[in-house]
């Protein structure tokens, strides 16, 4: 009995050894990968179709260099260290149109960006929530409060919806209002009003807005 407890205790101290030896080993790089998987993990793991894919794809730290960006933007939001970029669709809240963007994400706000001109402003202190599908597709809302300030919540498409959404959560440090919704959800479109985006499968991806005047992404 004696030397059954000695065993293992000296083998939770082996293993101990062998995991503070492998994370001394990591590179800064590579503990900022662990620690934003760790994130993607919590947030979608058994929930949104092509995680387990995503496992072994690394995080880029930007999709876009800040000199990618126009230096009209730059200047307006000077003072603000920028963290992320990544090209995005847009879809406008009412005819669902699709809009090529940039989202920008600061250590203070997340911004919408066409051109040289920023459309949306979220400061992540007033962040209502962040919303996508269980489906495969890229589908991302940001809920924003209802004030003068806001058009409404943010639609977009993108590309790395596992990255950009573990991004946005732990920069604005809101991982816990990530939901991964099933069938439909609702966005505020503006003045009171709310609109419903509905997904669903079929053998193609697309976007469209449906004869009830819905959002349908397949």
């Amino acid at each position: 009995d004696f030397l059954m407890q000695t065993s293992e205790m000296l083998r939770k101290i082996c293993v101990r050894n062998l995991v503070r030896k492998y994370c001394r080993g990591l590179s800064a790089e590579r503990k900022v990968q662990l620690q934003q998987k760790v994130v993607t993990s919590a947030v979608f793991s058994g929930k949104k179709e092509g995680y387990l894919e995503s496992l072994s794809q690394p995080f880029l730290e930007t999709r876009l260099k800040e000199n990618d960006l126009n230096p009209k933007v730059l200047q307006l939001i000077r003072g603000e260290n920028i963290k992320y970029v990544t090209p995005v669709i847009k879809y406008d809240r009412n005819g669902f149109k699709a809009r090529e963007r940039l989202l920008v994400l600061t250590q203070s706000s997340a911004y919408v960006v066409e051109m040289a001109k920023i459309k949306q402003k979220i400061e992540y202190s007033t962040l209502k929530g962040i919303s996508t599908s269980n489906l495969s597709d890229g589908i991302v809302v940001i809920h924003v409060p209802e004030d003068n300030k806001q058009k409404g919540d943010v639609i977009l498409q993108c590309e790395h919806i596992f990255e950009t959404v573990t991004k946005l959560c732990i920069l604005a440090n809101k991982q816990s209002l990530v939901k991964v919704v099933k069938g439909s959800l609702r966005f505020r479109v503006g003045s009171g009003k709310e609109g419903t985006m509905v997904f669903t499968v079929g053998p193609e991806p697309q976007v469209f807005k449906d004869k009830t005047g819905q959002l349908t992404v397949v």
